[in-house]
């Protein structure tokens, strides 16, 4: 009776991580850049009574084994990172990333993070930064006076200058991409952590503003990425 109150106590333990995890979902269904997570989960370890081929009282053969579970756990959240639907915001400096990949900007402390919003915007100094002051990472600087900013398939920053009618490329907005995203840990805005190495850059895609559905969050990562795509 008491194995059977704690394999169940495993269930519902197990059911209410499932329910966090959803509820954090829909929580940030319209928060720009956020990846939804799925949680997976195991059974615990089996007491085994008698174990297969095991020796009957008549000398027979028992040609199955006893054994009784003790429960569930959850093994793990994994998050997705498949493209969302895109927006048209109208905004000239919102990008969204079709695919793989992620932005690569500077905190404070000089770290590198990454995330999957798009949604930047413009500091005082004219620098292309995200709605928390995080500069896009190499940095790029929009020219004082500069009266449009068009952003190319491949990332290349251009902007129009008053008076000149050919635009001039400012900057090019690369890609971070890693070969298990999965195991990024995403982490407040304001948290700091180790630089990691060097990166390998990938186009941006523009236009639109990223997935309306994706938080905006920063990740840390594991050190093996993939080739430059």
């Amino acid at each position: 009776m008491i194995r059977a109150l704690h394999t169940a106590a495993t269930g519902m333990d197990a059911q209410q991580q499932r329910i966090d995890v959803i509820s954090n979902n829909l929580a940030n269904v319209n928060t720009t850049g956020f990846k939804k997570q799925r949680a997976d989960f195991q059974d615990l370890l089996y007491q085994q009574v008698r174990a297969p081929g095991t020796t009957a009282a008549q000398g027979t053969f028992v040609p199955s084994g006893l054994q009784v579970g003790t429960g569930v756990r959850t093994a793990a959240t994994h998050r997705s990172f498949s493209t969302g639907d895109l927006q048209q915001t109208g905004n000239q400096l919102d990008l969204a990333i079709e695919g793989n990949g992620f932005f690569q900007v500077t905190l404070p402390g000089g770290e590198v993070a990454f995330t999957r919003a798009g949604n930047f915007e413009l500091d005082q100094q004219g620098q292309l930064v995200t709605t928390d002051g995080y500069p896009v990472d190499p940095a790029i600087a929009i020219p004082q006076g500069a009266t449009a900013v068009t952003i190319g398939a491949d990332g290349t920053v251009s902007a129009t200058i008053a008076g000149e009618t050919a635009a001039s490329e400012v900057g090019q907005i690369q890609l971070v991409n890693f070969v298990n995203p999965g195991v990024c840990r995403p982490s407040a805005a304001t948290s700091t952590r180790p630089p990691p190495p060097a990166a390998i850059p990938r186009a941006a895609r523009p236009a639109s503003r990223a997935s309306a559905r994706w938080r905006r969050a920063f990740s840390r990562c594991p050190t093996s990425r993939s080739s430059k795509r």
